[in-house]
């Protein structure tokens, strides 16, 4: 897809993706997520977030949440371990209202006290929320062991005891040190010119203050296997296998990817879902994920199922790896997989809104954006012998830690 950047003196990049359509998507992402919290600050990140559409200099929250849904646009943000966006997806004539409101949102938040208090109020709502459903909470505490004392492991929303402490000073202190304007991408997929682009970014954004302080991360070290079962008042049991994997920066993964997809990722005819599921009926949702991060990477594979099928559904997950390790995909097999993949590559490609986001983090981590053409190439190119690789370096059972929510017994 053709795409151009330009770069603002102050080192924020303006990221334009001509689009054919009369509704048009735009974000900003701050290369800044949980993992740089402070200590005892988990939740920080996600809490900013919140907060930032709470009051401006010049807007109250009524009309910062009316400036766009008034003209029927959609906004909405997220807050990931590395990531912090804010995005809306629009009617073409109002790029300029948008992007001046993404301006004032992230650059003239005011974080009134009272504002806070009541931010905290609904965050702590959001966490005891969270924790009432197993299958979402077992993921945070696996990862908490995974990356046991390092800030990857805190989740996102934080604790009750963190949120509640958090004060004024602790906002504005996070925003300066990791708000840094080069790791900053504003950008517009719609039916635009380059100078219009240019034009509407360097009038909101132009004037922000430079900010380049040094990323200060620590990449995780890997922890020794670990094997924890938490018993909970619940009725099914919720596990999580899963190790350390590939970075995003690692050529390994391109072939991490195809095999997350083909073992247990999206659709039916996974190999998790016909053995597990659909054959033995064992487990409703039984899925793996690979999630690459700046310095590391994290895969796993997740299933609920009762507590006397844990076992069984378990020895079965192990049955599966066992045979991938003894008898990797032969040519026509990785074939299937990589058409497969690439379908729903292009498929996905319709989120508009998931695409631009998807453009702008690969902007900021790898100061590139590869076509589509590039990245089927990239997976045409994976080899049965790399896949066989990934299979041993990740499919590893002797390494895979397990995470467990069980039911307490009667």
């Amino acid at each position: 897809m053709e795409y151009n950047v330009h770069t603002l003196p102050n080192g924020i990049r303006l990221l334009h993706v001509p689009s054919a359509s009369a509704i048009s998507h735009a974000c900003i992402i701050i290369n800044t997520g949980s993992r740089d919290e402070p200590d005892q600050k988990a939740g920080l990140a996600h809490f900013i977030e919140h907060l930032i559409f709470k009051r401006t200099e010049k807007r109250s929250t009524n009309q910062i949440l009316n400036r766009l849904e008034s003209i029927g646009a959609d906004l909405n943000a997220y807050t990931t371990k590395e990531y912090t966006c804010v995005h809306a997806s629009f009617l073409n004539p109002y790029l300029d209202r948008t992007l001046e409101l993404f301006n004032d949102i992230m650059f003239h938040s005011t974080f009134p006290e009272e504002e806070m208090d009541k931010e905290k109020s609904v965050i702590l709502d959001e966490i005891a929320s969270y924790l009432d459903q197993p299958e979402e909470a077992v993921n945070d505490d696996f990862e908490d062991m995974l990356f046991a004392g390092h800030p990857l492991g805190n989740n996102i929303l934080g604790t009750t005891e963190s949120v509640q402490a958090f004060t004024r000073e602790d906002v504005i202190n996070f925003r300066k040190a990791n708000y840094r304007t080069n790791e900053i991408v504003v950008a517009v997929l719609g039916d635009y010119t380059l100078n219009q682009v240019v034009n509407k970014g360097s009038k909101h954004f132009a004037d922000v203050e430079q900010n380049t302080p040094n990323q200060q991360r620590v990449k995780p070290s890997i922890l020794p296997q670990s094997n924890t079962t938490i018993y909970k008042p619940i009725m099914q049991a919720h596990c999580i296998l899963g190790t350390q994997a590939y970075t995003t920066h690692q050529t390994e993964k391109v072939p991490l990817m195809l095999l997350n997809n083909y073992f247990g990722g999206n659709g039916m005819s996974s190999v998790l879902n016909l053995q597990i599921r659909e054959k033995y009926g064992i487990a409703y949702t039984i899925e793996s994920n690979f999630s690459p991060l700046s310095d590391t990477g994290i895969f796993s594979i997740y299933f609920g199922t009762d507590k006397e099928k844990q076992a069984k559904a378990l020895s079965l997950i192990f049955k599966e790896i066992k045979k991938l390790n003894d008898n990797p995909l032969n040519e026509l097999q990785l074939q299937k997989a990589k058409n497969k993949f690439i379908g729903q590559i292009a498929l996905g490609e319709e989120n508009r809104i998931g695409l631009i986001i998807s453009m702008a983090k690969s902007l900021i981590d790898h100061n590139k954006i590869d076509s589509l053409e590039t990245v089927f190439g990239k997976i045409n190119a994976v080899t049965t012998n790399q896949m066989a690789q990934v299979v041993n370096e990740v499919l590893d059972i002797d390494k895979l830690n397990i995470f467990t929510f069980s039911p307490i017994a009667e």
